[in-house]
């Protein structure tokens, strides 16, 4: 499974596979971001690290959503 990261830079947010030097996917706000993201990893496997605006750890998502190895909720 891949691992990406959702961080706010200068001009906005970026979705970057962990480990790699450039951002895959770019965006002006948050929300863009996450629409972003979810149509970008359609068909794939991957977690998802979602940070605040100051970097702290938000959620963590598992796209597809069936791929999740916990039973909760969130």
């Amino acid at each position: 499974m891949d691992n990406y990261h959702i961080s706010a830079t200068d001009s906005g947010w970026e979705l970057r596979k962990q480990g790699a030097t450039r951002a895959s996917k770019t965006a002006a706000t948050k929300d863009e971001m996450l629409q972003i993201t979810a149509a970008f990893l359609e068909g794939r496997t991957a977690s998802v690290k979602i940070h605040k605006k100051d970097g702290t750890l938000q959620e963590e998502r598992t796209y597809p959503r069936s791929a999740d190895p916990r039973e909760s909720k969130g």
